[in-house]
């Protein structure tokens, strides 16, 4: 049986092609968006695993230290230590700022952790190059999307610090690579004031009738000596022993040390319930105005073709061609664009996707799903076009 369909699309390729090729960058830039999604959600995942924790201990009534600023004082760690089935616990900071390279800055995420090797909550996983941080000041490990390179000096606020290691895939919620450096040093950057600040607090302390009495001798030295120290951190990353869940290790940490303690099934779900919602809703509006312009396309192109063959329609229907027919080669021209267009937009997204700004992660699924709905776009799409040519009259290809 000869397909009329497919004649009719010989007929004129190069319209239905180049047709094709612009839906299929319509296709891309939609697949794209589903990625960037999945990209944002691996991305948060990602922060979770490199942390290295069973357990996020933060400030009470609070959602961080991703979501929300949390501080706690520096000592807590101590006690947490005590605590039944924990075999480790961390300080750690984190800071999202604009680093110094140069001339130019990367926005970074700056984490502060107690030197040491891997496997120790906080610390990078795993490295690429160079070394881990062993010294209390100025070294840093950098992931490689910061472009730093071993041995190169960066400035985080008033220090320089050296790049000792280099690791990769080590990102924040929001993409931004991260950058390791020491618990104190990164103290001081997230807490410490600058000079004048610290000057005019001191004036105003000393000026303070309160921090001047004479009976209580030593006081005002000591708040001014309070001033410069900066005994506070983000949370406590605890890793659990074998053979206790992470609920049975987070309860008596909330009951006993009244703070507020994350699993990694709850932090998880934070991440993308509240981190990442609105975003989320961005893409998928975004996804759903792709959707409509792609029918619209389809709609419009495959209605303006049906419309120029108005004569040859009305031959086939003269010479009694059955309205299945008819309505079958527009149906089949339709999804053979909507096929043209998603294999183009399949391969535009995979070359483009790893020069994107953000992480995009293009998964089977997402694809399978895409090409599913994409074919039923195309056969809703075509339904204007198959009424309008089964309205036509035979008598046209006489009359013509």
């Amino acid at each position: 049986m000869i397909s009329l369909a497919g004649r009719d699309i010989l007929h004129s390729w190069g319209k239905f092609v180049f047709t094709g090729v612009g839906l299929g960058l319509l296709i891309g830039v939609t697949l794209t968006m589903a990625g960037v999604y999945r990209g944002m959600v691996d991305d948060a995942k990602a922060l979770l695993d490199n942390s290295g924790a069973d357990l996020w201990v933060v400030q009470k009534d609070t959602l961080g230290p991703y979501a929300e600023p949390s501080s706690l004082p520096d000592d807590v760690y101590r006690s947490i230590l005590g605590m039944p089935g924990v075999a480790r616990a961390a300080n750690v900071t984190y800071l999202t700022m604009q680093v110094r390279r140069g001339d130019t800055d990367v926005r970074s995420m700056v984490v502060g952790v107690v030197p040491g090797g891997p496997g120790e909550p906080g610390q990078p996983g795993y490295l690429i190059a160079g070394r881990q941080i062993t010294r209390g000041h100025y070294e840093a490990v950098a992931d490689a999307a910061t472009k730093f390179q071993l041995g190169e000096r960066i400035q985080i606020r008033r220090n320089l610090y050296t790049v000792v290691g280099l690791t990769r895939r080590m990102v924040s919620s929001g993409g931004d690579p991260m950058i390791f450096i020491p618990l104190k040093d990164a103290q001081d950057a997230q807490f410490l004031k600058d000079n004048d600040a610290i000057v005019q607090q001191r004036r105003r302390t000393t000026a303070s009738p309160a921090f001047n009495r004479p009976g209580v001798p030593g006081l005002l030295d000591a708040v001014l000596a309070s001033q410069s120290i900066n005994p506070s951190v983000n949370a406590v990353l605890v890793q659990t022993l074998p053979g206790y869940t992470a609920e049975e290790v987070a309860e008596p940490i909330r009951r006993w040390k009244r703070l507020q303690v994350y699993t990694r099934l709850q932090m998880e779900d934070l991440l993308v319930r509240k981190l990442i919602a609105t975003s989320a809703k961005q893409i998928a509006m975004f996804l759903v105005i792709l959707a409509i312009v792609s029918a619209a396309i389809v709609a419009f192109i495959i209605y303006t073709l049906t419309m120029g063959k108005i004569r040859e329609i009305a031959v086939l229907k003269l010479i009694g061609t059955k309205n299945r027919t008819i309505a079958a080669m527009i149906m089949q021209q339709a999804v053979g664009l909507g096929v043209i267009g998603f294999v183009v937009g399949k391969i535009a997204a995979t070359i483009w996707a790893p020069i994107f700004p953000k992480f995009v992660l293009l998964e089977p699924g997402d694809t399978a799903r895409g090409f599913v709905a994409m074919m039923v776009i195309c056969v809703l799409a075509s339904l204007l076009a198959i009424r309008a040519a089964l309205k036509v009259d035979p008598a046209e290809a006489i009359g013509g």
